[in-house]
């Protein structure tokens, strides 16, 4: 049972990147996933979330109108789409699902994968 995401790099100020969140071992779809992020020395903090039931999604307020989570059951997969990046976006992001809690509450997931790097420059 294992998350694997991927996809960061480093971009330029109002670039784009997808991150991609690949489950194996057991089916995504089951259960909510989110995406977090936490930057040196500050907390880890939710991004977005899509739920396992309709789909819907949730993200916090600073990324609203340029990330859009989405899932690709086929692939097992959830996705992270990042456009106009901006350098306070600069962070380590992780993928999570088997949610417990608050969709956007780091606290409310038990399976976590390792984290992508992700870095904006300006």
């Amino acid at each position: 049972v294992q998350l694997q995401a991927s996809g960061g790099g480093s971009v330029q100020r109002g670039e784009s990147l997808r991150l991609s969140c690949t489950a194996s071992g057991f089916t995504l779809m089951h259960s909510a996933t989110g995406w977090f992020r936490q930057a040196p020395g500050k907390g880890r903090e939710g991004v977005a979330s899509i739920s396992s039931s309709d789909g819907s999604t949730f993200y916090t307020e600073f990324v609203k109108g340029r990330f859009t989570i989405s899932r690709d059951n086929d692939k097992n997969t959830v996705f992270l789409q990042m456009n106009s990046l901006k350098p306070e976006d600069t962070a380590v992001y992780y993928c999570a699902t088997d949610l417990r809690g608050d969709y956007l509450d780091p606290n409310g997931y038990a399976l976590w994968g390792q984290g992508t790097q992700v870095t904006v420059s300006s």
